[in-house]
């Protein structure tokens, strides 16, 4: 066959041009840690990187929000755990008020203490996190959760009952705050009775006082009536010459709950005690157990450094603001105590999956480097061998390319 001189040059520089084209993808390969440059190269693999890179960005976002999620959760069991203690020494405190050696002063001087727990406890109460939101407001974190309203004399909540939840794995998400409607404000008060009342009979004073509050707390949530408030009065009925039977909205308990009466003598019913003066036979002494009521910390320790700081109040009024504070501050910090562990729980389910997405993203890594990254060796051969190639095709290619015709009639 006859060769043109430009045949001959186009073979040798499609040679030339081919052996390079080679030798650069062996480079570009080498460069980008990877065989697959193009979907063409493989199809089937290449697909199988692609969702590969996007479960591992998916579980990169998922230990981004597990980091964020627990510095959360750390910084609330922090607060939560410097309250704990405030409350600790408030009860101390409230304790301690009932010495019948205090005097005015050192009443004054315990609610002087009271007030600045009940300030810092305030300020706990409205931390911020990082981001600046106020990590007990619910959804509503750019307000401050409790605020004193000088004309109800009260510490009200101003956020809302939101959690706002993280994605820490496909199939958990996980709540980073608690609202302090939960935390402080859903915390049940003493549960107490109303004053006793002389309906008939010649009783001249009557009072019933709680001697048990554990007692006391049993039946009143045996016994509380949410639906018809007539069976929460309990009756006192005296009858001739000495007995008295207690009854519930005028019916007998069952079993029946009677005893000998003496004047002058207290009768004990369930954790109370009942104490009538006067000519009491026949006649019926009623009281009735108070519904049940929520307030938190703040409010509890502004009525319990009012009647401290009340020289004119009584020594059952006083007696009563204490086993009211006792009660209060121990029923806030078992709530705390829950949310606590709570939060601790959460902590450590965040670990355990942080540890499990690693694993993941480690065999996902691995799987991901079997189909697409480079053989190092494999390429550096494959750069080797085509620099060889492109040498030879080169020099071959000059002494081609100069061979024409002129050069035999010489």
């Amino acid at each position: 066959m006859r060769m043109s001189f430009n045949m001959k040059f186009n073979l040798g520089l499609n040679g030339v041009l081919n052996t390079n084209a080679k030798m650069s993808r062996a480079q570009e390969q080498l460069t980008k840690q990877t065989r697959i440059l193009t979907p063409a190269d493989d199809p089937a693999s290449s697909a199988k990187v692609l969702g590969l890179d996007q479960s591992l960005a998916q579980t990169e976002q998922y230990q981004n929000n597990s980091i964020l999620l627990k510095n959360n959760l750390a910084l609330q069991e922090t607060v939560l755990s410097n309250m704990r203690t405030s409350m600790d020494r408030a009860r101390v405190l409230a304790i301690a008020s009932g010495n019948g050696a205090y005097a005015e002063e050192d009443l004054r001087a315990v609610a002087a203490e009271l007030r600045n727990i009940q300030i810092e406890l305030q300020d706990l109460m409205n931390t911020k996190n990082s981001e600046g939101g106020y990590i007990f407001a619910g959804y509503q974190d750019k307000n401050v959760p409790y605020v004193f309203n000088p004309v109800s004399g009260r510490y009200e909540f101003e956020g809302d009952d939101g959690q706002k939840s993280l994605q820490i794995s496909p199939t958990i998400a996980l709540p980073g705050n608690d609202s302090g409607k939960f935390v402080f404000d859903d915390v049940p008060a003493r549960f107490k009775t109303s004053a006793a009342s002389i309906v008939a009979g010649g009783a001249t004073t009557a009072s019933i006082t709680v001697t048990n509050q554990d007692q006391f707390d049993r039946f009143y949530r045996l016994n509380y009536d949410n639906l018809t408030p007539a069976n929460n009065t309990f009756n006192v009925v005296f009858t001739a010459p000495d007995q008295y039977e207690i009854q519930q909205n005028g019916t007998s308990l069952v079993p029946p709950v009677t005893g000998t009466y003496s004047a002058g003598e207290p009768i004990n019913f369930r954790g109370t005690r009942i104490t009538i003066d006067g000519p009491a036979v026949p006649g019926q002494v009623d009281f009735s157990l108070q519904p049940p009521e929520k307030k938190n910390i703040l409010d509890t320790l502004e009525e319990f450094i009012a009647r401290l700081e009340n020289p004119d109040l009584s020594a059952f009024q006083l007696n009563e603001g204490i086993l009211d504070a006792i009660s209060q501050i121990s029923n806030s910090a078992d709530k705390v105590d829950n949310f606590m562990a709570n939060v601790g729980g959460r902590i450590n389910v965040i670990d355990s999956v942080f540890e499990t997405n690693e694993d993941l993203k480690i065999n996902n890594k691995s799987y991901r480097a079997d189909l697409s990254e480079v053989d190092y060796a494999a390429a550096l051969t494959e750069i080797t061998k085509q620099e060889i190639a492109l040498q030879a095709i080169s020099a071959t290619f000059t002494k081609v390319s100069g061979v024409s015709l002129f050069d035999f009639l010489r």
